[in-house]
């Protein structure tokens, strides 16, 4: 752990004109306030902040930001305040302390909703002030090279996921490629221990068997580019587990079959020294086509700049050089951190032009599982750049299609898309997208998205904003119902309706607009008898509640149908309440309610599905399982007492196979919704009577 006088000295040795008391007073206070804390190493806890504010040193960023690191867990686990930090150190410090402090209200949450929350929090500080995410990021680098200290498994695990998921993908997004590196590493071997075990003994082996062979490879690539007149420094070695085990897991090889294990970095004064040097070691060596990138004129989104290529070196030995100047790997290595040092003040710019899609999707999120649906989308990069007509440059996402591009365009664009041309052909908009493709967007003012577009659009801001629109779109249709239904209830009352009269219902009822009024009546969120008498009160006394009055109640109900509109759940994917559902519309008969993912909608047309949602009342749902059980004497009797143990009513029970020595049955099984019958398979694939459990 740094000592005080260490630290405060890092600071001065590149900021001398840093406020030297003001740090030691940072250091002292996160010392007074965490106290006799400890951590799970067992050492005091403030030396995880002091250590976060040594990684911010190591990027030489502001003493606002090192303050920050110190004080970053202050308000959370002890008493301090955030008005008590502005009072000590100022507006600018509590502010970056508040957008990484996770309040205790949202500990208490459901485990995804929290993290959902506390992700929310997150991205929208880090919109307002990207420091924010450079302290968050070294937090959790450092709390991953303390996470072996922590005894719960089950802890660790979902650390190590969360890390993998999000925090390394968000360092690559700002091109802390070091940081991505290291978070990698530590949450692979938590997540992955034998893989990680293996693949580092190999490379142990590898290396004594070698002796030495990376630095005579990369002693080789530096004499080579000496003789063409050109100063370089060379660096070799091996890749990361991580990448290794990844490679091995997409190419579906094995260890052995991994050719490009060994990676060299050649440092350059220039950037025309990068292009001479890629000459030189191209007429050196054989190179592999399709292997180049020219990362230098085309920049990744995150202002990663570089060379990459392959080599064929001798005995046919596969290696990749990336080739750079100094200064661009230090943005590369440290990313935006790197820019906020030379150009402390600056506001996001280009290369962290993905905050403003993330923040449109944490505006268009409803729930906990969308946001992180949507973020994961937003922060995992494999690019490729499309075009504009005009030669507007766009990055994509790999997979992305023209709805995708659309919306990268203008929200505006994609929510008038009609149709596209790619490369001048008219093709669907389905269609995946190329590297150079040139996309011209066809609009239409009456267009409107469609719901089955969330079946092939990848970018979170695309299905952010689809969803938005036809959630919008729903409740205006709605309204419109509604808007209807209230003339037939406002004629049953003993009195003439104006505006004066409806303005006054809308503030009994405690809502804002008409419109408030007219969507709650349509969605059957308010009995008609409640709205006559917020439009006359007291004119409904005496008057005996039925059916007259209010809807009858039914088993099952469903939001953003018409009311009294007769619906149906398909037979073919059974959906429950909790499943993400679509109607469809069929002449003359009821809607036939489908979960999102049923094959069954790839046969329908686009404009005939009805967004839905499930309404508060979920009585009587059924599930439909194929279970396979063992033939032998009790096992049927087992799997009929799991489902007693989950309180599930079984409604039908048949023998649909026998093939020894398995029985498999068909079970309609009474359920509250989606996760009642989940938790039931959970059980049913615990059983050691169970060979295998599936919904239908």
């Amino acid at each position: 752990m740094l000592r005080q006088y260490e630290l405060v000295e890092k600071v001065l040795d590149y900021d001398p004109q840093a406020d030297e008391a003001m740090l030691n007073r940072a250091y002292v206070y996160t010392v007074q306030k965490h106290g006799t804390q400890k951590r799970a190493s067992g050492d005091p806890y403030f030396s995880h902040p002091v250590e976060v504010a040594g990684l911010m040193t190591d990027l030489k960023l502001d003493m606002a930001t090192i303050i920050t690191a110190l004080l970053h867990d202050t308000v959370e686990d002890t008493l301090a305040t955030i008005e008590d930090i502005e009072a000590h150190f100022g507006p600018e410090v509590a502010r970056l302390v508040d957008g990484v402090t996770k309040l205790s209200k949202i500990e208490a949450m459901p485990e995804n909703e929290r993290a959902a929350e506390n992700l929310r929090k997150f991205l929208l500080a880090m919109s307002e002030d990207i420091r924010v995410l450079l302290v968050k990021l070294a937090d959790r680098l450092h709390n991953m090279r303390t996470l072996h200290f922590i005894k719960s498994p089950e802890k660790r695990q979902r650390i190590a996921r969360e890390t993998m998921d999000i925090y390394a993908p968000l360092a690559e997004r700002v091109g802390m490629y070091e940081y991505m590196h290291e978070m990698q590493a530590l949450a692979f071997r938590e997540l992955e221990p034998e893989a990680h075990a293996t693949i580092t003994a190999r490379l142990d082996a590898l290396r004594s068997q070698d002796g030495g062979q990376v630095d005579a490879i990369a002693l080789t690539i530096k004499q080579r580019l000496a003789e063409a007149g050109l100063k370089v420094e060379v660096y070799g070695r091996e890749k990361h587990p991580f990448s290794i085990w990844h490679k091995m897991a997409e190419r579906h090889v094995s260890f052995e079959q991994v050719t490009d294990i060994m990676a060299f970095r050649v440092l350059t004064e220039s950037e025309e020294d990068c292009y001479r040097a890629l000459g030189v070691l191209h007429t050196t060596w054989q190179f592999l086509p399709g292997k180049f990138k020219d990362y230098i004129s085309t920049p990744k989104s995150n202002g990663y700049r570089s060379l990459h290529t392959s080599l064929m070196y001798e005995n046919s030995m596969r290696v990749e050089v990336q080739i750079r100047t100094r200064d661009m790997h230090r943005t590369n290595e440290f990313g935006l951190a790197a820019h906020w040092a030379y150009k402390q003040g600056d506001k996001p710019d280009g290369a962290v032009g993905w905050l403003r899609d993330l923040i449109e999707i944490v505006d268009a999120s409803h729930d906990a599982e969308e946001l992180l649906e949507h973020t994961r989308m937003a922060i995992y990069q494999d690019r490729i750049f499309a075009f504009t007509p005009k030669g507007a440059l766009f990055q994509l996402p790999k997979g992305a299609t023209a709805v995708d591009f659309a919306f990268a365009v203008h929200t505006n664009l994609g929510l008038q898309t009609a149709g596209v041309k790619i490369n001048g052909r008219h093709m669907p908009l389905r269609t995946p997208l190329a590297n150079g493709d040139v996309v011209e967007i066809i609009k239409n003012p009456h267009a409107s998205p469609q719901l089955a577009w969330l079946a092939f659009v990848v970018t979170g801001k695309a299905r952010a904003a689809i969803r938005r629109a036809v959630r919008l779109k729903e409740r205006a249709e709605v309204a419109t119902i509604g808007s209807k239904l209230f003339d037939e209830i406002a004629a049953r009352v003993p009195a003439r309706i104006g505006k004066k009269a409806i303005r006054a219902a809308i503030e009994r009822l405690g809502m804002d607009e008409p419109d408030d009024l007219m969507y709650a009546i349509g969605a059957a969120k308010i009995a008609d008898r409640d709205v006559m008498e917020a439009l006359v009160p007291g004119c409904t006394a005496g008057i005996e509640e039925d059916e007259h009055w209010e809807r009858r109640e039914r088993a099952i109900s469903i939001r953003g149908l018409t009311p009294g509109v007769a619906f149906e759940l398909a037979p073919c994917c059974h959906p429950v309440p909790g499943d993400r559902i679509v109607g469809i519309r069929r002449k003359g008969e009821p809607v036939l309610v489908h979960a999102i993912d049923c094959m069954e909608l790839a046969n329908g047309v686009d404009s005939d599905w009805i967004d839905l949602a499930w309404g508060n009342r979920s009585v009587g749902a059924v599930g439909q399982l194929s279970v396979t059980i063992y033939d032998r004497l009790g096992t049927l009797a087992e799997m009929a007492g799991i489902f007693a143990q989950n309180k599930a009513n079984i409604i039908t029970l048949m023998q649909a196979q026998i093939d020894p020595p398995f029985v498999t049955y068909d079970v309609e099984v009474e359920v509250q919704d989606v996760g009642h019958l989940n938790r039931i398979v959970s059980a049913l694939r615990a059983s050691d009577a169970v060979a295998q459990a599936e919904r239908q």
